[in-house]
């Protein structure tokens, strides 16, 4: 049986930032969904794409949150942590300050271990 990698939707305004997060996470052998820059995107790549494994969210789009997008995500039971600048929980969509966070800026490993916790947990979830 061909183990498939995990597909990681990116949401992620900044393209610079977007376009070194999915040369990342294809380097720690993920599938990378997007990147979204808005919450447009995002939502239609749910709705369009099957089998995502997770999602690293940015939390300001611009001039758009992304908690439509959290909310989304946590109805299908999918995983996702936030990478955000702000040090500040309140600034994280209320229903989601117990959902895992990345502070920007972040070491490339430190992103790696927190996909892995977050899928980890997720697949230790499932199992029960």
């Amino acid at each position: 049986m061909i183990e498939r990698a995990a597909r990681i939707l990116v949401v992620e305004d900044e393209g610079l930032v977007a376009m070194a997060l999915q040369e990342l996470l294809i380097a720690f052998g993920y599938d990378v969904v997007g990147p979204a820059s808005n919450t447009r995107t995002a939502l239609r790549l749910l709705a369009s794409e099957e089998g995502f494994q997770g999602a690293l969210l940015d939390v300001n789009l611009g001039d758009e949150r992304v908690d439509c997008v959290a909310e989304a995500l946590a109805a299908a039971s999918i995983p996702f942590l936030f990478a955000t600048a702000y040090s500040d929980p309140a600034a994280l969509p209320a229903a989601f300050r117990d959902r895992p966070v990345l502070n920007k800026p972040y070491p490339p490993e430190r992103l790696r271990q927190a996909l892995a916790q977050l899928l980890e947990r997720a697949d230790e979830a499932s199992a029960r």
